[in-house]
């Protein structure tokens, strides 16, 4: 693969029957495809378990590092299987059973036990992303929800249904997703992402739950319930990274209040170091076309400026008609933002002193991105077990390369999803200077730097204690 052809705002998409022949990835990868996100809402775990190898023999082949990101189903409401789709019109009146799912003449079957105990009269109900409106008349709060409705044609198997300002009873992790967690931690996926968060809760439960089973995979909070915007601050804390879903966002609060929702929320993740994912219609009509509408390419180059670390797919590749084209027009519109909008660049650039372990460190890579600036380096090298040199330069949002070294390997492809940063492998660490110089060569040797480059190393020394930054040392390549 081409290390060269690369955008610092990274492609997350998802793998379904459009893309899941091996070809066809690797073309996708070749356009800039940087995450492949599970989408454990739909496949079994015969399928997930197909794509995961499917993905870690590329990056064997290859030499690749797509990193893996497991979406959680959560407590996802949805109609169940219908022999025929129900067409309705307003003034209707249906009534949703939530303890059969066989279709009649008389019930619409949910996959949810708790529909009829969770909701009240008045409440409004929408079914596929809001397509359909409901009220709902009466509730014998145990399996019987009788409604009207409000607007729509048609309900259909297996779409979404949402309970807008309604505080569900179903815990956050159900014991589907349990079973899906097992699975993302046997295959040691990079990346889990827990639906439906409502606080920060749920997220150490997540964290100690990946713990107590030796897990190594890192957490991603999807924002998409009022409650998680009220507690939103204690979630980017706690989660290492945070996914702003905009499809059930934008049919559980207002739809005017999900643009400023998304730029708040990047920029507290921006602040905090934390990676954020923009995610859902991206590039919908891409499904069907193989161009654009305008109005995509506007909120792609909108997240990149505003700071997003990547943007997301989800039906564009799943199940569109062109997997590659979108990849291909998704990594144009990066990489032309990126090269125009200065506004992006040096960010940041400050010290947290109240958090008193890592003071030192972020002191120092600070320091090492303003000689960036200043000397218009060509890259910041910085060596980490941990991956925290990594998301603490890049949270800089330098202009410069950020090349990242080091001996744990499951960050190589964990640091995919974070912007700016390129990972290799390395197990040398030498003398200080014997480290640099080899890295250096390395980066020659790949095309990557060339004579002249001014190159910003950042290291712990002594370098074999592998401990926290503390040394910045400039460079010209010779």
């Amino acid at each position: 693969m081409n290390h060269l052809k690369f955008n610092r705002t990274k492609i997350v998409a998802t793998i379904g029957p459009a893309c899941e022949d091996k070809e066809t990835l690797i073309e996708m990868i070749r356009q800039g495809l940087d995450v492949v996100r599970l989408n454990f809402s739909h496949a079994n775990h015969t399928v997930h378990e197909k794509y995961i190898k499917l993905i870690r023999e590329i990056n064997e082949e290859y030499k690749t590092k797509i990193a893996i990101l497991q979406d959680l189903q959560g407590p996802k409401m949805r109609i169940a299987e219908l022999k025929n789709p129900v067409h309705v019109q307003p003034g209707d009146i249906i009534t949703i059973k939530c303890d059969t799912h066989i279709q009649t003449e008389d019930y619409i079957p949910i996959v949810y036990d708790t529909f009829a105990k969770d909701v009240n009269e008045g409440d409004l109900i929408l079914i596929d992303d809001g397509k359909v409106e409901l009220t709902v008349l009466s509730t014998d709060k145990s399996s019987t929800v009788e409604l009207r409705v409000d607007s729509g044609e048609v309900i259909k198997s297996r779409k979404g249904v949402n309970l807008p300002y309604t505080r569900i009873s179903e815990p956050t992790i159900t014991d589907q997703d349990y079973k899906d967690i097992d699975l993302g931690i046997k295959y040691s996926v990079d990346w889990i992402a827990l639906s439906f968060v409502r606080s920060a809760k749920d997220i150490h439960v997540l964290k100690e739950l990946i713990r107590l089973k030796n897990g190594k995979s890192k957490v991603i909070a999807k924002i998409e319930k009022p409650e998680a915007l009220e507690d939103i601050d204690a979630i980017i804390e706690a989660a290492d990274g945070i996914m702003v879903a905009r499809g059930d966002m934008g049919v559980e609060i207002p739809m005017e209040d999900v643009p400023i929702w998304q730029k708040r929320i990047v920029e507290k993740c921006n602040i905090a170091a934390k990676p954020v994912i923009v995610a859902t219609q991206v590039m919908e009509s891409m499904i069907e076309n193989r161009r654009p509408t305008r109005a995509e390419v506007n909120d792609v180059a909108n997240a990149v400026i505003d700071g997003a670390d990547a943007v997301m797919l989800s039906a564009e590749t799943s199940v569109g008609k062109y997997p590659v084209e979108v990849i291909q027009a998704m990594a144009s519109i990066i990489r032309k933002t990126e090269q125009e909008a200065d506004s992006i660049y040096y960010k940041n650039m400050f010290i947290d002193k109240a958090d008193k372990k890592h003071v030192l460190g972020a002191a120092v890579i600070v320091s090492a991105c303003t000689l960036a600036k200043e000397t218009d380096a060509h890259a910041i090298v910085g060596m980490t077990q941990s991956g925290y040199t990594a998301f603490q330069i890049s949270h800089c949002r330098p202009r410069s390369n950020i090349f990242i070294f080091t001996n744990n390997k499951d960050m190589l492809c964990t640091l995919n999803l974070i912007w700016g940063v390129r990972a290799f492998y390395y197990d040398g660490f030498h003398s200080t200077d014997a480290t640099i110089h080899e890295i250096h060569e390395f980066l020659k040797n790949k095309g990557l730097v060339t004579k002249g480059d001014i190159v910003i190393n950042t290291a712990s020394i002594p370098i074999q204690e592998r401990g926290l930054t503390n040394m910045v040392k400039v460079t010209r390549i010779k």
